[in-house]
């Protein structure tokens, strides 16, 4: 999401994440320092300060770091998680749990945080049965389910209550997304049973271009009304089987997205590089989405699934990332 908007600015990230990579950590926290500073609001950068923190085992600090990100950027999912790492690693897994939903509820599309958040379940439940033995140490069915459990960890030869260890950042490139800058802290939670991945429907590539094109102009006239502020307009282009945010109702998420659009003093959203695949009345949009506000500039990759309802193009699925 936030990212660096120039190639100066992408190298100093660079440079701490190689610094952090090398183990030099005082280095790395004096350059992260220097250029926040100068740009007290870079979201990649103070991402950066807090894995520093992390590695330094400084869970207190790295939780602060991580918290205020969730609230100045509470569109970003990776914060969430790094936030329920480190709740983890000091056995407050309730903390986990809703920081990991949070992160979930923001992009739904991303799996880090939904393995996670099975790992921490499962802590839960192991906490749930040794309490339950130690109320009658002769339940059969909760010492089975701790044994399996306690199996899984020992198998995966992690602790979730273990040293949470962030995974060295890669390299960043200019204009490249949080996402992609820092690897998202990979918890020492548990490394998770490896799953199947779910197999993706096969879609159908639109051949026609007068479909194509009205696909499109639904997307270029979204990120418009966008821009200009108009949110009626904007909210419109969202069908009745739109998927909301886990816990959310269309009432509250509307006004929600009103408030952070109409409280911005001017945005910019553009799409580029679209992608159009269609299979009966759904459409499938995948582009890169340059946002621009006084408060924030991203570039990110994003999703939109529309369903053709009455004969209109209307936005039912909305991801962020992947």
């Amino acid at each position: 999401m936030a990212v660096l908007t120039s190639p100066v600015w992408a190298d100093e990230s660079a440079d701490v994440s190689k610094l952090i990579q090398t183990g030099l950590l005082p280095e790395a926290m004096q350059k992260a320092d220097a250029f926040l500073v100068q740009h007290p609001k870079d979201a990649q950068m103070r991402f950066l300060k807090g894995l520093i923190f992390a590695e330094q085992n400084k869970t207190n600090d790295a939780i602060a770091v991580f918290t205020k990100l969730t609230e100045d950027y509470p569109e970003l999912p990776e914060p969430y998680n790094n936030l329920a790492v480190l709740f983890a690693s000091t056995n407050q897994y309730d903390k986990a749990r809703a920081s990991l939903e949070m992160a979930i509820r923001t992009n739904p599309a991303y799996g880090t945080a939904h393995e996670n958040l099975g790992d921490v379940y499962a802590k839960l439940a192991s906490q749930s049965y040794d309490k339950a033995l130690q109320l009658d140490s002769g339940n059969s069915g909760a010492k089975l389910k701790l044994t399996l459990i306690r199996n899984l960890f020992t198998n995966t030869n992690s602790a979730i209550a273990g040293k949470s260890k962030p995974v060295a950042p890669v390299t960043v490139a200019a204009a490249k997304p949080i996402i992609a800058a820092v690897e998202p802290v990979k918890p020492a939670i548990s490394k998770p049973v490896p799953v199947k991945a779910e197999a993706k429907p096969e879609t159908k590539v639109v051949t026609s271009n007068s479909d194509q094109d009205d696909v499109l102009k639904v997307v270029d006239a979204w990120a418009g009304a966008w821009s200009n502020k108009n949110t009626s307009v904007y909210l419109s282009f969202y069908g009745k089987n739109f998927q909301l945010p886990k816990g959310a109702n269309r009432k509250s998420w509307s006004e929600d997205r009103r408030v952070r659009i109409e409280g911005k003093g001017h945005i910019n959203v553009r799409v580029e590089s679209p992608k159009v695949s269609i299979d009966g009345n759904t459409a499938t949009v995948h582009f890169r989405q340059i946002y621009n506000s006084d408060q924030l500039k991203a570039d990110s990759r994003k999703t939109l699934v529309l369903n053709k309802q009455d004969g209109k193009w209307q936005i039912a699925q909305e991801r962020t990332g992947g």
